[in-house]
């Protein structure tokens, strides 16, 4: 059994983002994995680095909550509807506010070697895709998942695999409720 971390990166609840996210949670949970599960829309946090990274900005009670999680996860799942070709800015704001040197990662100054600080750790990247198919996506705009799944999870080390569903605007009920079907047993499976 697995402890999984699972954040919902849509400000909505009631999305169809929501609605994976749920399937993804109850999958997991029938199958005796232990779930922690945050609404990103719930959080209260300042998602601007206001200064760059030239200096710390202390992190809100939240913010280190969501850290606190993801070190005591074994699985990180991240839902989130693609826009724009990539996660929701508040997503990227929670990333660029918790995604630190000492806590995802460090650099050792002496050998100029990148230490990845959640090697160890597995992840699954589930995106809803509104009006293309994920082939689509990717042919007329590139790899929308490479900045979460490479630069931002695999930089620190955490393995990710990803589940792209779509165009979900576009299909019959049918067809979004098998997506559903297929992140509820990825859930089961703690995957």
């Amino acid at each position: 059994m697995k402890r999984i971390l699972l954040v919902l990166g849509h400000t909505a609840s009631d999305s169809y983002s929501g609605r994976l996210a749920d399937a993804y949670e109850s999958g997991a949970r029938s199958a005796g994995h232990e779930v922690v599960r945050v609404n990103l829309g719930d959080l209260r946090f300042d998602p601007v680095l206001r200064e760059g990274y030239r200096r710390v900005q202390d992190l809100e009670p939240d913010l280190k909550m969501v850290q606190e999680h993801i070190l005591w996860a074994d699985h990180l799942v991240f839902v989130y509807p693609n826009w724009w070709c990539t996660m929701p800015a508040l997503l990227k704001g929670l990333f660029d506010r918790i995604w630190l040197p000492g806590f995802a990662f460090n650099f050792d100054k002496q050998t100029k070697h990148l230490i990845k600080r959640l090697t160890g750790k597995t992840g699954r990247v589930v995106i809803a895709i509104g009006t293309q198919s994920p082939f689509m996506t990717w042919w007329r705009f590139g790899d929308f998942t490479n900045e979460i799944s490479h630069a931002i999870l695999g930089f620190a080390g955490v393995k990710t695999s990803v589940t792209a569903v779509g165009p979900s605007d576009r299909v019959t009920p049918d067809v979004r409720e098998g997506w559903v079907e297929k992140v509820r047993s990825l859930g089961a499976r703690g995957r």
